[in-house]
């Protein structure tokens, strides 16, 4: 199974691009369409999300084990530490191996429920994601990722103790980390400068999501735990009740927001993707992303 750092290291930068498990047939059905419109454009891997709690592990397993057995795509599967106890972890981390999936992007994970409450390990569990890093390394030849914050963790007292924390995870064993949303290209080049002056040289990713709706908008200021860029508010929020417009100025911003990371050197852009595929083709066509044949 090819590893992800190694589907990076060829020729020219390279898009990769993320999904959650399904719900319900109709998410399915959603799911795999998607899947098969941007297999294609040779992503350079994909993954898939893990709920809370592992709430979405059984879809997770079964949505991952698909791509690695049923499609030409590299797989990463994501795995948190929230409610799971070591021996599961464990199990989850065999189930992975055991469907071919060597990538695996590990997060300690939110509280079931309360994304900002309290954060309580399990009693037979992990506390921090670099313990879960070395528990999957410790386990066989994997490929680990981790996550990456430009404007902080929300429990990180500050920017400094932030990357303190992401280069532990590095050090820990992590190849390479993927930025959450944010809204300027400088913001995540920022992040990456931070990583870089603590005297760590591994590969940081940005997270990017097309902004197709107000919606979308306002789902990327959730997640990114800051708030968007005034620019970017004054160029789209005036055509907030005009869906066509919107969409076409949504796309415009991340297409240049992607020239931007490109022209810096980022090896890859990691897009989420809502299970939709549209929104991300045009962008990574308009980038020049996608191979020749597709």
């Amino acid at each position: 199974m090819t590893s992800v750092i190694e589907r990076l290291q060829g020729d020219g930068p390279r898009f990769s691009i993320e999904f959650f498990p399904p719900r319900d047939e109709a998410d399915e059905a959603v799911l795999w369409r998607s899947v098969r419109e941007l297999e294609p454009l040779d992503p350079a891997y994909l993954s898939i999300t893990y709920g809370a709690g592992g709430s979405s592990r059984d879809g997770t397993i079964r949505s991952i084990a698909r791509v690695a057995t049923e499609t030409t795509l590299c797989p990463m599967a994501h795995l948190t530490a929230v409610d799971h106890s070591v021996s599961e972890l464990r199990n989850v981390i065999g189930w992975y191996a055991a469907v071919g999936v060597r990538n695996i992007l590990a997060l300690r994970g939110d509280p079931a429920g309360e994304v900002y409450g309290d954060w309580v390990p399990h009693p037979e569990g992990l506390t921090y994601a670099e313990e879960l890093v070395e528990l999957i390394r410790s386990l066989g030849d994997f490929c680990v990722g981790v996550s990456a914050f430009p404007y902080g963790h929300p429990r990180s007292p500050d920017l400094e103790s932030d990357t303190k924390y992401l280069v532990r995870k590095f050090r820990a064993g992590a190849d390479f980390a993927i930025a959450q949303l944010f809204f300027e290209a400088e913001d995540f080049l920022r992040l990456r400068d931070r990583v870089a002056a603590a005297g760590c040289d591994a590969l940081v990713l940005p997270g990017i999501m097309p902004l197709t709706t107000p919606r979308t908008l306002h789902t990327t200021v959730k997640l990114s735990g800051a708030p968007a860029s005034q620019r970017l508010l004054d160029r789209l929020e005036p055509l907030s009740d005009d869906p066509k417009a919107f969409r076409a100025a949504g796309i415009d911003a991340v297409t240049e927001l992607g020239e931007k990371l490109l022209a810096e050197g980022v090896p890859d852009l990691h897009f989420y993707t809502f299970n939709r595929s549209k929104a991300t083709r045009e962008v990574v066509t308009r980038l020049g992303l996608v191979p020749a044949r597709a």
